[in-house]
């Protein structure tokens, strides 16, 4: 991926790793539009930060999406990144009826609304140049936190997707480059974590997302070093341990 000179929207970017990635990339150089819900907050975004632009979108509504990508594609023609960051990650009782909705929410906002991004943006992205879509999945793509079954869930699937996706653009010759952010847990306020001695600050995962962005421009994954224990340990025999590690959260 290209650091600078790009178009890029961000949906889920009113917070946590979202906003931290819009305004990294606004500095570095690139035009960068923050995608939310609320549009109080986006006002206070565009407001602290001249130049980014802000648009109101709720991955959950497929009417919302359509009307987006129809502004964007009027307000921002040259747009050639697409960052789907929006997500949410509540956790579950299986064994607990009333966690159902929990658990349909997890596939609408997560799933449905990465893979619905995808359908309606790739029209505006495929033929521009630096073109790519990243996709923020999980380490718990490949690890479950028990805890949040149905998040590890939709996470594990954005994996297949992003990998299929990656194998059609490349055979039709589309010019879309598609990189997997999978990031472990960080400070933000998804699960409250924010306060979380474990998890790793926002700032050292932005700073070393971004540098393994400039380093490692052809690399299909960006995993810091702090995730690589539980992205490797199918491959390095220790899936057994990490998955008892991360049995005992919550």
């Amino acid at each position: 991926m290209k650091m600078t000179g790009n178009t890029i929207l961000i949906t889920g970017g009113t917070s946590g790793i979202g906003l931290g990635l819009a305004l990294r990339l606004h500095e570095a150089g690139n035009k960068v539009i923050v995608a939310g819900r609320r549009k109080e907050l986006l006002d206070e975004i565009t407001a602290g930060h001249p130049g980014i632009d802000a648009l109101v979108l709720d991955v959950a509504d497929p009417d919302s999406i359509a009307r987006a990508a129809e502004t964007v594609a009027t307000s921002h023609p040259e747009l050639n990144v697409l960052v789907n960051n929006a997500g949410i990650m509540l956790r579950e009782n299986l064994l607990d009826q009333a966690d159902l909705p929990v658990a349909e929410d997890h596939v609408t906002v997560n799933l449905l609304g990465t893979i619905r991004m995808t359908y309606a943006f790739l029209p505006l992205l495929v033929g521009r140049a630096d073109a790519a879509v990243l996709n923020v999945t999980s380490t718990l793509a490949w690890v479950p936190l028990p805890i949040t079954p149905t998040y590890n869930a939709t996470k594990a699937a954005l994996h297949s997707f992003s990998e299929s996706l990656r194998v059609q653009l490349a055979r039709a010759d589309a010019g879309v480059q598609v990189i997997e952010v999978a990031p472990p847990a960080v400070r933000t306020t998804l699960l409250g974590q924010q306060d979380s001695e474990t998890a790793m600050p926002l700032d050292d995962f932005l700073s070393e997302t971004l540098t393994l962005l400039r380093d490692q421009p052809d690399a299909r994954e960006n995993i810091v070093a702090q995730a690589r224990f539980v992205r490797d340990a199918e491959a390095n025999g220790s899936y057994d341990d990490v998955l008892t590690r991360l049995s005992n959260v919550g």
